[in-house]
């Protein structure tokens, strides 16, 4: 399971808003689809986002679960610079790098980590109930410890969205990644992780209850590894997920 930008992300930084939560999503992908038998049913996600007087800063961490212990790990880190007087557009810059392990070797691998950098765009509603960001990142990936994890030059652009509906009792949000990776077929990457969420601080008498229950669909191309050690097809992978919002 890859990122989900909380849609904080996309607040100005003048606002003083600022989000943690905690998620746990059970992955039905082993379940649906047989080649995917090896792939972990569990994940945690934890997110941070801080505004401050310069821009922001947002991080989040993945941790994958196999029935006897931890599968591995995955996180990003980014930090937006604001830029104009509006602060609609920011230089942001990121971090991307992790670890995995095998159920049938226990062999670790760490992942290719890599760098971004490049600008975006963020745009707000005026009761931000509708946020939206743009990135058009350079991504450079550092030599990783296998010998086809070599360094290279890519791009990635990135829309990151969220949609409040029903006074806040549902949350549509989500991201959708594109980068060329040269080692795939087609020589790009799609992926993208939409989001619904049902706020149970929404309904009467539960103010102080920030759970949300929803579901989260991975949909992905060139970006899944199957039990055959393949990587080149799409998939369109759903979670049953709760999140608390701190």
């Amino acid at each position: 399971m890859r990122k989900l930008i909380a849609a904080l992300v996309v607040l100005l930084a003048t606002t003083q808003l600022q989000a943690q939560n905690l998620q746990l999503h059970y992955d039905l992908g082993h379940t649906l689809n047989s080649n995917l038998s090896g792939r972990p049913s569990v994940t945690t996600t934890i997110e941070m986002f801080k505004p401050d007087k310069w821009g922001s800063t947002f991080f989040f961490a993945d941790i994958d679960y196999y029935h006897d212990g931890v599968a591995g790990a995955y996180w990003e880190i980014a930090r937006e610079i604001s830029i104009g007087p509006a602060k609609q557009w920011a230089a942001h810059v990121e971090y991307n790098g992790g670890a995995s392990s095998s159920q049938y070797n226990n062999q670790s691998t760490r992942f290719q980590h890599a760098f971004l950098a490049g600008p975006a765009w963020n745009w707000h509603s005026a009761d931000f109930s509708r946020t939206l960001s743009l990135q058009a990142m350079y991504k450079y990936y550092f030599k990783g410890q296998n010998p086809w994890n070599h360094t290279f030059n890519s791009f990635q652009a990135t829309a990151v969205w969220s949609v409040q509906m029903a006074k806040g009792l549902f949350t549509f949000s989500g991201f959708a990644d594109c980068w060329y990776n040269p080692d795939v077929q087609g020589k790009w990457i799609l992926l993208s992780e939409p989001q619904l969420w049902v706020n149970l601080n929404r309904l009467k008498g539960m103010d102080d209850v920030n759970l949300s229950l929803g579901t989260e669909i991975e949909l992905s191309n060139n970006f899944v590894w199957n039990d055959h050690g393949q990587n080149n097809r799409f998939y369109a992978i759903p979670t049953l997920a709760a999140k608390w919002t701190f």
